[in-house]
């Protein structure tokens, strides 16, 4: 192998990180505040759901699985917090909310695992289900919370200056990142997404584990349905409507192939600070937000057709 075809390979897995080095290098050359610490803790504050969105997601996905109701079970559970707020304490309304979450990722694991339905279909079919009932909740109005010890979990900054938010992410980040990496369970997602039936065959409870992904995405789905209530101080039925497709191709950016048993959370995380890190340069860069529509929508195309691509790869390597 030459060097320019080990150079192209490196780049191919790392496409994401060198999408990164490239807008960081080129907002150099522009006379903006991108390079300010504020423009940039204030970037990653706004990514801090998402990014705690798809490590769940990244279960799923290197699972050989994909969750596109999270968006719906975000917007849900943060409606489901505020209206419970009225009734018991903040910590109860939060698990009430997430076990709504995770009931959630039962039902589609059990559609998914056991029924042996296609998880996109099934997923949006879900997603589709639970807006209407938080539409139902809310008569398609947003909902203003009342309590201010809510909103300080997700608006205060409580260890040396840095918004809570980021502060959650880097958390969930090493434990998601641990869970992958030292963990049985993480192993055997790894096994199950790259072949299902020899996963089964030495011994892995495949579905078991599958299923569990699934249950532990709706649940980070719902906390993050929590956090974003607390950070806007409203739930709404419109909350996550892009937000599913955004995740799931940010995770695909990253590295984290919907061919299953390939990426993991650093990956992800890359992934998803690359789109965040591209809609803020072209903010700064004074771009219409029209035009940033069509060029996020390019790039959705572009990695869907790749990660496509790969996934062909695979199977004729198979």
């Amino acid at each position: 192998m030459s060097i320019l075809q080990r150079g192209l390979k490196i780049v191919e897995k790392q496409m994401a990180l060198v999408a990164v080095f490239l807008m960081l290098f080129a907002m150099l050359f522009f006379d903006t505040r991108f390079y300010t610490a504020y423009n940039l803790l204030d970037m990653l504050n706004s990514a801090a759901i998402l990014e705690i969105m798809a490590f769940g997601v990244t279960l799923v996905i290197i699972c050989g699985g994909c969750d596109f109701s999270i968006g719906a079970t975000m917007s849900l559970s943060g409606i489901i917090t505020i209206k419970l707020l009225d009734f018991v304490p903040i910590p109860v309304a939060i698990l009430a909310a997430v076990a709504c979450g995770a009931l959630v990722g039962v039902v589609n694991g059990f559609l998914v695992v056991k029924q042996k339905t296609e998880p996109f279909i099934i997923t949006l079919g879900m997603g589709m289900l639970l807006k209407g009932i938080a539409q139902q909740i809310t008569d398609a109005h947003p909902v203003p919370a009342r309590n201010l010890n809510f909103m300080k979990i997700a608006n205060s900054k409580l260890i040396f200056n840095i918004p809570n938010l980021i502060i959650i992410m880097l958390v969930m980040l090493i434990i998601f990142y641990c869970i992958l990496r030292y963990s049985s369970f993480g192993r055997n997602c790894y096994a199950v997404g790259g072949d299902f039936k020899v996963a089964s065959q030495s011994g892995i409870k495949a579905e078991k584990v599958k299923w569990t992904a699934f249950i532990i995405c709706g649940a980070v789905a719902a906390f993050c349905g929590v956090l974003l209530s607390s950070k806007l101080n409203t739930g709404s039925s419109i909350y996550g409507d892009s937000t599913a497709l955004s995740v799931n191709c940010g995770c695909v950016v990253g590295g984290t192939s919907f061919a299953g048993g390939i990426g993991g959370i650093p990956q992800s995380f890359i992934g998803l600070l690359s789109i965040q890190l591209l809609e803020n340069c072209m903010n700064m860069l004074g771009i219409n937000a029209y035009v940033q529509q069509v060029c996020e929508g390019i790039i959705i195309l572009l990695i869907l057709w790749f990660d496509n691509y790969s996934r062909k790869r695979k199977d004729e390597a198979v």
